[in-house]
């Protein structure tokens, strides 16, 4: 017995961005930064954007905790423990 596999066939299209009115010496530099990185225009500017989204990512709690306590110079935390044992867990 022979089977047969069929396996369709799905195109993927790229997302495509139009970018309008474009100072012609914007497009002049990305022109001349391609050229020396060795890649097309378009190539370039896929590089930028990616490198735009990539570049920093959102900053997690501790090092905005961190940042804030620079930015204030300090922060002086009054902390009043709770000095009741815990109860221990029972298990019915």
């Amino acid at each position: 017995m022979i089977s047969f596999k069929i396996i369709d066939v799905i195109e993927f299209a790229m997302p495509a961005v139009t970018v309008r009115q474009l100072s012609p010496e914007t497009h002049r530099a990305l022109k001349m930064r391609a050229r020396k990185h060795g890649r097309s225009t378009e190539a370039e500017i896929r590089a930028i954007l990616d490198a735009a989204v990539a570049g920093s990512p959102e900053p997690r709690i501790g090092s905005a905790l961190t940042a804030l306590g620079r930015r204030l110079r300090g922060v002086e935390l009054e902390i009043e423990r709770d000095g009741t044992p815990p109860e221990p867990i029972r298990f019915e």
